[in-house]
C-alpha cells in the first residue's frame, strides 16, 4: 500500500472520533496532514490549519473548535496544553501515529494534561496508534451538553440565510427495524414530523442532530412529539427541491396551536450518515 492511500486509511479511523457538533463543525488540523481530508469525508467542516510549533502562541479563541487532529504529531504537553484551552467543552483531540505500539504511558499523557473520555487503541488492523482525549463538559448534564452543541446554530432560521450544508427531519420509520432484517417483499417507510398553521404545511427542521436532539426532549415530554426513531439529515439541495415550506430550528412555543402531521419522505434522498 502506498504512502498516500496509507494516510487515507488511517485519516478514516480518526474521522470516526469527531465529535457532533452545531451545522458546522470547527475544526483544527495540526501541521495539515489530515484535515484536507477530513474536510473532503465531512461537508461540514469548517477547516484551519496551524504548525504544531505555533499551536501555543496562535490566536486562537478559547473553546473555539469543535475537534483537533493531529497526525504523526509528538504528543508535547505544549502541544496539548494549547490543544486543551482552545477545544469547546466537548470537544475532542484526536492524534493518529502511522507508526508504534499501545502504551499505557500515552493515555496518562492525555490525563495528566486534562482530557477525559481517553482512548488508546491500535489504529487499522492492528497498525499504527489512535489517540482521542476529550475537554471535560461544564455540566453533567446530558440535555445540557446537548444544548450547549445546539446554542450555535440560532432558532427560527430561513433556507434563504441559512448557512449549513444540511437539514434534519424527525422521522417515524415503520417498519421499524434495520434494513437488514426486511424481509423481501418489506421496504421501508418514511414520515417526516411536519405541521399545518394557516392553511399552509411545514416541515420541522433543524440544522444539526444535536438541535433536532435538544428539541425533541421537552417536545416528547409535552407530548407533541412521539414514535420518531430516526433523525437522518438531507442535502441543503434536497431540503430546497421539497414541495413543503420548512420551519427550521422551530422553538416549541413557536408550533402552539399548529397541527401536527406527517409527509412521507424518500429514505433514498437522505444522506448516508456519519460514522
Amino acid at each position: 500500500m502506498d504512502a498516500r492511500r496509507r494516510q487515507w486509511h488511517f485519516v478514516s479511523v480518526m474521522a470516526k472520533h469527531l465529535p457532533p457538533s452545531a451545522s458546522t463543525l470547527r475544526l483544527l488540523d495540526v501541521d495539515g496532514r489530515s484535515g484536507e481530508i477530513l474536510a473532503e469525508t465531512r461537508r461540514d467542516i469548517s477547516l484551519r490549519r496551524l504548525p504544531a510549533a505555533h499551536l501555543d502562541r496562535a490566536d486562537l479563541e478559547p473553546g473555539s473548535q469543535d475537534a483537533i487532529v493531529a497526525y504523526d504529531i509528538p504528543l508535547a504537553d505544549t502541544l496539548l496544553g494549547a490543544a486543551l484551552r482552545a477545544l469547546r467543552p466537548g470537544g475532542r483531540f484526536i492524534a493518529l501515529h502511522s507508526r508504534g505500539l499501545v502504551k499505557e504511558d500515552l493515555g496518562r499523557t492525555l490525563e495528566k494534561n486534562g482530557f477525559v473520555r481517553i482512548l488508546v487503541e491500535p489504529a487499522l488492523d492492528g497498525l499504527g496508534i489512535l489517540m482521542r482525549g476529550e475537554k471535560p463538559h461544564v455540566s453533567a448534564q446530558t440535555m445540557a451538553r446537548i444544548r450547549a452543541v445546539a446554542d450555535a446554530d440560532g432558532n427560527a432560521l430561513t433556507l434563504e440565510s441559512y448557512r449549513g450544508r444540511f437539514v434534519h427531519l424527525l422521522i417515524q420509520q415503520h417498519p421499524s427495524k434495520p434494513v437488514w432484517q426486511l424481509e423481501a417483499n418489506e421496504s421501508l417507510n418514511w414520515r417526516a414530523a411536519a405541521v399545518e398553521k394557516a392553511e399552509r404545511t411545514f416541515l420541522l427542521g433543524f440544522s444539526s442532530l444535536p438541535k433536532a436532539v435538544a428539541f425533541m426532549q421537552p417536545a416528547v415530554l409535552a407530548g407533541a412529539i412521539r414514535d420518531v426513531s430516526k433523525i437522518p439529515k438531507f442535502s441543503l439541495a434536497t431540503a430546497r427541491a421539497w414541495p413543503w415550506d420548512l420551519l427550521l430550528n422551530p422553538t416549541l412555543e413557536a408550533l402552539q396551536g399548529a397541527e401536527l402531521t406527517y409527509l412521507s419522505i424518500d429514505p433514498a434522498s437522505a444522506e448516508a450518515p456519519d460514522e
